[in-house]
């Protein structure tokens, strides 16, 4: 199920976040983004929008993409696994170097309270965790 709130705001400016984009850019053939999230819930209307156009602007394929709603209980694939308590949150993740399906290894993670956007955070961690 996809995520209504993570289609990409068409009022979001590029160019003030071309640092982040150039950023998640250069690492499209390499991650994996699993966005945990509800369409019912304000931070995910607040934030996701944006990510989602900052996703796009990098040129992120679709396939590298997973959006998972959750309920209203934050219930829903993947939550007791990846250890989900709030929404929204955005695990990295290497891609999986075979075809089993297995998942690749957490990178880091953005979570709701973060003090910046989901895209400019996760760009400054990658910098720091792929450098």
């Amino acid at each position: 199920m996809s995520l209504e709130t993570m289609e990409p705001n068409p009022a979001w400016d590029e160019a003030s976040y071309e640092d982040a984009i150039d950023t998640l850019e250069a690492h499209n053939d390499e991650l994996v983004y699993k966005v945990w999230g509800g369409d019912w819930c304000k931070d995910c209307r607040k934030l996701l929008p944006d990510f989602g156009a900052a996703l796009d602007a990098a040129g992120v394929p679709e396939d590298r993409i997973d959006e998972i709603a959750v309920d209203e209980d934050k219930q829903g694939p993947g939550v007791e696994e990846y250890g989900i308590e709030y929404i929204p949150t955005v695990v990295v993740e290497r891609a999986p170097a075979g075809a089993d399906g297995d998942d690749g290894e957490e990178v880091t993670r953005f979570v709701e309270e973060e003090d910046r956007p989901p895209a400019i955070w996760l760009a400054d961690r990658l910098e720091d965790e792929l450098a």
